[in-house]
């Protein structure tokens, strides 16, 4: 049976007419009612990254968070909110990103990833994966669109790296770093076994050029969603007008045309822009040692000086 992933044309934050299009996107999948049921506990995974200021446009916006969250209590789920920041801890990002408000607001809690190894299939026979992912009955994947300068382009496959906990993902890249594909093919991997019941993509405003932060925002207009995350990178990527070999999670995924995706709502064609850039220089991800060791200082740093200080780098 083919995936379907449905496209949307949204071009505001507004908390009204985005939970319109919300519910707009999510109906040729079922509705949220359909992928959650009463007493479910609800992995929202955003992409946090780091904290940011709201103009740099390279974390997924409150907003979408806050109506997603609301969706999953009317259906009778029980959400709550994680990830593994590239830098800090999810409470200290959450709250400088905005989200802590809204956790409070909704009663949602935000929760630390802490690791254990689980059985994968495939190259890798194990991975370190966040025990409150892999425990969630539904995981709701929620990327923001935007380029990056080891990936080319970042979206739903490699958001879901942030349920590796802690410095492992350091550690990944000094591991696999040495050959793109092989680390791709861990990401891939890594998406597999979390499994996202539904992945829901922050394409309003994107974030290009040189990212996964230091880009610029990018108007799109669009919001994206599918059950099945491989079909909506797919999908999303012919949206930013960009050649799908040049990003190694779409080489060596599993939907290599269009054709064995179906696409409901939007058309690719009528969402397409054809000006996103791409990185200006790529830079290896292998990290090297003496990387993760800087990596790893300012991560211990932030998240004991800087966090309970009130205080963070710009990014």
């Amino acid at each position: 049976m083919q995936p379907t992933v449905s496209l949307l044309s949204a071009s505001s934050y507004e908390l009204e007419s985005l939970a319109i299009a919300i519910e707009q996107l999510l109906e040729p999948l079922g509705g949220m009612s359909s992928i959650v049921k009463a007493g479910d506990r609800v992995l929202l995974k955003p992409n946090l990254l780091t904290g940011s200021r709201p103009t740099k446009e390279c974390t997924t916006r409150p907003e979408i968070i806050y109506c997603v969250a609301k969706m999953v209590q009317a259906a009778g789920g029980k959400p709550f909110l994680g990830d593994s920041p590239a830098f800090g801890t999810a409470m200290g990002v959450a709250r400088l990103n905005g989200l802590l408000a809204i956790a409070e607001e909704l009663n949602i809690p935000i929760v630390e990833f802490h690791g254990q190894r689980y059985q994968t299939n495939g190259d890798f026979q194990h991975l370190r994966l966040s025990k409150e992912a892999m425990d969630a009955d539904v995981v709701i994947n929620l990327p923001k669109v935007k380029s990056h300068v080891q990936l080319t382009v970042t979206m739903g496959v490699k958001n879901l790296f942030g349920c590796v906990p802690g410095k492992m993902k350091a550690w990944w890249h000094l591991e696999s770093g040495k050959d793109v594909n092989k680390f791709a093919r861990m990401l891939v991997a890594t998406a597999e076994a979390i499994a996202p019941s539904l992945t829901i993509m922050d394409g309003i405003i994107g974030h290009e050029g040189n990212g996964p932060s230091q880009g610029e925002p990018k108007q799109i207009g669009m919001l994206a969603a599918s059950r099945d995350v491989f079909a909506l990178d797919r999908v999303v990527i012919e949206v930013l007008g960009v050649n799908p070999d040049l990003v190694p999670t779409l080489r060596v995924g599993k939907y290599q045309n269009l054709e064995q995706i179906a696409i409901a709502g939007a058309s690719i064609q009528s969402l397409q822009i054809h000006d996103w850039q791409l990185p200006t220089q790529m830079i290896p991800i292998d990290f090297g040692f003496p990387r993760i060791l800087k990596s790893t200082f300012k991560h211990l740093y932030i998240k004991f000086i800087k966090e309970p200080l009130g205080i963070y780098a710009k990014s």
